[in-house]
């Protein structure tokens, strides 16, 4: 249906007012809606009346890719239990923690949720275990290393959308692959002034060379690093607890007198230390008390959680079916054998343009790292499947 010019007229009014408010409500240092970048230019966005990181947010939402997430490890696999937190929770908690700290301290809450949502869309299945056999797998066909956050981008810039992408604005994009919540950092300064060619720049760089150090671009971006840790740190001491991995009492006391012991009460005081770290600054920082307790959690849940031998009991039936799909799907490609699910299931409707910019190698890569867990399991031998368990 076509719309009047008062009613274009009318939306044009209220864009122009919400630019004006952001404007007058956000800090000097937030990213303003009406700076956005993107790569392409789209002459429809230029009458429509969002805002470009609610569209991006808008965008994000409706990939497939994010409609995978339902369906994809965080730490433990292989358990059907419907209270251990998944994939999509864990964004869901990122965006909301991080824009809490970003109402507080004036930021752009609308580009915190378009990163948040999108931080880990590039997530293999079974989590960091398959993003490792991955990894392992890409380096040796001379792809390069493969990063989940850098396959984040991969997703929403060239697959998405039959190999289109979704042109997202480079502050989301810069969010997106600069998160590293795994690295522990007291203060992060945002490094900014970058440009497309620097996104390109820094995933090159990033697929050599895995420890390659990035910053987000703004402050937004380093809102959502941090609240990633946040949201995951003491949800993953509730699951562990829950399936018998560790007991409460032993979270060490270095930890529990600064931070608490429950998930609740560690989200509460890391957000509040962040807060007021961070007020007024050009910088996102906690205080070096709740720093050094958090690296100490890290640590604790890096022994007793992540490489616990309870959980890690089927990491070579998982490390074995990553060898199988890859190098299926690669031999697949190169005999071309149409009846194979990588054509069937992935590059049937890919653009022409998809395929002529990616070795068969990328598009085998693409294809695993975008399954759930069950349809990765599916893709293999029935005798090579680990059992899943009720806990």
């Amino acid at each position: 249906m076509e719309r009047s010019d008062d009613i274009l007229q009318t939306l044009s009014t209220l864009k122009g007012e919400l630019y004006r408010r952001e404007t007058s409500m956000l800090s000097p240092l937030a990213a303003l809606s009406e700076c956005a970048e993107r790569r392409r230019p789209e002459e429809r966005l230029q009458s429509g009346y969002r805002q470009s990181y609610a569209l991006d947010t808008d965008r994000i939402l409706h990939s497939m890719a994010y409609a995978r997430y339902i369906d994809k490890t965080q730490v433990f696999y292989l358990i059907r239990n419907d209270h251990i937190t998944h994939r999509v929770l864990h964004v869901q908690l990122v965006s909301k923690i991080a824009r809490t700290i970003g109402r507080f301290l004036h930021l752009n809450e609308d580009l915190i949720e378009a990163i948040a949502l999108g931080h880990d869309i590039g997530h293999t299945p079974f989590g960091h275990d398959g993003e490792r056999y991955l990894s392992k797998l890409c380096h040796a066909a001379g792809i390069g290393y493969f990063l989940h956050n850098v396959q984040s981008l991969q997703f929403l810039d060239c697959v998405e959308r039959k190999g289109q992408g979704w042109n997202l604005c480079l502050q989301t994009l810069d969010g997106i692959l600069c998160h590293d919540g795994e690295i522990h950092n007291q203060l992060l300064l945002p490094k900014k002034d970058k440009h497309f060619e620097n996104l390109s720049a820094e995933i090159d760089a990033k697929k050599v060379n895995p420890k390659f150090a990035l910053m987000p671009m703004t402050l937004e971006g380093c809102v959502v690093r941090m609240a990633d840790t946040v949201a995951y740190i003491g949800r993953d001491l509730e699951d562990a607890i829950r399936l018998s991995v560790i007991q409460r009492s032993d979270i060490p006391k270095q930890v529990t007198s600064v931070l608490g012991n429950t998930n609740g009460t560690i989200v509460y005081n890391l957000v509040t230390d962040i807060i007021d770290a961070s007020h007024q600054q050009a910088y996102i920082a906690m205080s070096s008390q709740v720093s050094e307790a958090l690296k100490r959690l890290k640590e604790f849940n890096l022994e007793q959680i992540y490489l616990n031998p309870v959980i890690k009991k089927h990491t070579e039936a998982i490390r074995s079916l990553f060898d199988h799909l890859f190098g299926t799907y690669l031999d697949d490609l190169q005999r071309g054998n149409e009846n194979s699910r990588i054509f069937s299931g992935f590059l049937s409707d890919m653009s022409d343009d998809y395929r002529r910019t990616h070795q068969p190698a990328e598009i085998v890569r693409d294809f695993i790292a975008g399954m759930t867990d069950r349809f990765f399991l599916l893709q293999c031998p029935a005798h090579m499947r680990p059992a899943v368990i009720d806990v």
